[in-house]
């Protein structure tokens, strides 16, 4: 019997960097195709500050009534207490995620508050989102380095996560926030966690350049990863236009051919892949399809 991987797929990290704006009928007609084409695991809006991502303004009006499927997680971003009310009281939602950082500029930069002032407010979305039965889900962001000249070792990484399953988060991703990490850093973080078999990997990259990375962390236990159809987003921090999401309907396969069960039976994905990248192009996106 294959073994089971969770797999996510992230039009919203797809989408918040687009400069312009998708109507809102234009995101829920993908995400409707998204869940026809077999994903159950969706991370589709932001309940953010309009001004702070302009593309994530609707993501109320983006979710109402677009149907979850039963055993279907939808996921969306909060940064603060506002943004968690928002998620409950959006039906579809069932989960929220919280980006923290391992590195106090980008923790700023992204969210508008240090490290140190993010760690109590984690502790606050945590409790809250117990009582209201949402899942709670933190990106670790900067996980694998930073690109800023600043001071970083995977124990830095492996640190935050003991501080988070300490507060009882079950749900862990570590992101490449900026797709600088090789296979060599992703097995050196993975190597200096306990237990990291349990944690998830949202990692950016250049196109062609995530096999071997996700190869490493198959071989580690990992069987949580993340991507978005046609490579589409990435980090606005990054610096490199190449640098995207894993193009899901490359890493599907990848994963399947190992022999992974990613669900219900994912369908060919080539039409909605081919829907996600003219929304990126319609919309502004500078990477694209990936070889």
């Amino acid at each position: 019997m294959a073994e089971p991987l969770r797999f996510v797929e992230c039009p919203r990290d797809a989408w918040q960097g687009l400069p312009v704006v998708i109507p809102t009928s234009r995101k829920r007609s993908h995400l409707e195709k998204v869940l026809a084409a077999g994903f159950s695991n969706l991370d589709l809006g932001s309940f953010v500050a309009p001004r702070a991502v302009p593309q994530m303004a609707d993501t109320e009006a983006v979710v109402e009534g677009l149907p979850r499927p039963p055993g279907a997680d939808f996921l969306t971003i909060v940064a603060n207490r506002r943004g968690l009310e928002r998620a409950h009281g959006a039906r579809s939602v069932s989960s929220v995620g919280y980006p923290l950082s391992v590195n106090n500029t980008f923790q700023r930069r992204n969210v508008g508050r240090s490290i140190d002032e993010s760690w109590p407010l984690v502790a606050e979305l945590v409790g809250q989102a117990l009582e209201w039965r949402l899942g709670f889900v933190v990106y670790l962001s900067m996980g694998f380095g930073n690109h800023y000249g600043e001071a970083w070792r995977p124990a830095d990484t492996a640190r935050a996560v003991d501080r988070l399953r300490a507060l009882g988060v079950t749900r862990i991703a570590l992101a490449d926030t900026v797709g600088t990490a090789d296979a060599a850093t992703v097995g050196r973080v993975l190597a200096a966690i306990d237990h990291s078999e349990s944690l998830g990997l949202h990692l950016h990259a250049r196109p062609g350049a995530w096999s071997h990375s996700v190869e490493l962390a198959l071989e580690s236990g990992v069987r949580w990863f993340e991507g978005a159809l046609a490579g589409i987003g990435g980090c606005p921090f990054a610096g490199d236009a190449l640098v995207g999401n894993l193009p899901s309907e490359q890493l599907v396969p990848f994963l399947q051919r190992r022999g992974f069960d990613l669900g219900k039976g994912l369908h060919p994905l080539d039409d909605v892949a081919h829907d996600a990248a003219g929304i990126g192009r319609d919309y502004g996106a500078t990477t694209g399809p990936t070889d």
